[in-house]
């Protein structure tokens, strides 16, 4: 039983081998690239809206709304960000059921990738929004004891993120084997009706962390007490 997609060399190029995680990356990216570049091809206001121009707007509305809901505002720069990240992990998930495709997700280096993009995103619209100074102010609050204590969180949340996603994935892949060894007929299905809601709602709850992360580095700093006595207004 295959349990991580590292393991299959797909082809090798000048002595670097392929493997299946780095192939069906590739391939997401590009079907995902693609299929966006055929649908707003044609993305004017005097051309009607055709139904999959209209399910991408839905989708796209969908991300922003939860963004909104989380951040009390909307930010398009977090749209871009945490709305990619969803739509490749979910896209990466659903896939599984497709004979042949190993989700790259079942990967850890693939997890841990996603989870590091998290972690460097959030300084970067950290400081973006509040400035070096106001950003690398944040890990002194509510002192300076709190110092580390807030570096050993930031890095802790990028782990959360890896071990969560690949835990959840490479568990339904172990449990649908050993299922399928059972009863070959019935219990793959229900395991791949199990793994595509699973699949959604890992997509949905590591785009929404992220989300969290990232708002919380960028909202807007509350003024002190004792500035906010002085001001008159």
């Amino acid at each position: 039983m295959e349990l991580t997609p590292d393991s299959s060399v797909v082809f090798t190029i000048a002595g670097l081998a392929i493997n299946k995680t780095i192939f069906n990356t590739w391939l997401i990216m590009a079907l995902l690239t693609g299929a966006s570049l055929i649908i707003t091809r044609k993305l004017r206001p005097d051309v009607p809206p055709n139904r999959w121009r209209t399910t991408l707007e839905v989708i796209v509305q969908g991300i922003d709304g939860q963004i909104a809901e989380i951040t009390r505002r909307h930010d398009r720069r977090l749209l871009y960000f945490t709305g990619t990240l969803f739509l490749f992990i979910v896209t990466l998930n659903l896939l599984m059921v497709v004979p042949g495709f190993d989700p790259p997700t079942a990967s850890l280096s693939t997890t841990v990738a996603l989870a590091l993009s998290v972690l460097v995103a959030v300084p970067l619209f950290g400081i973006g929004s509040r400035g070096l100074a106001g950003y690398l102010r944040t890990y002194l609050e509510p002192s300076v004891i709190m110092l580390p204590f807030n570096i050993i969180s930031e890095f802790s949340r990028g782990i959360s993120l890896a071990i969560r996603l690949y835990g959840n994935i490479m568990s339904g892949a172990v449990i649908a084997a050993i299922l399928l060894g059972i009863a070959p007929f019935f219990f793959p299905v229900v395991m791949d009706m199990l793994g595509l809601l699973t699949g959604i709602i890992q997509a949905y709850i590591f785009a929404i962390l992220a989300t969290v992360y990232i708002s919380s580095a960028t909202a807007p700093v509350k003024p002190d007490a004792d500035e906010a006595a002085k001001d008159p207004s």
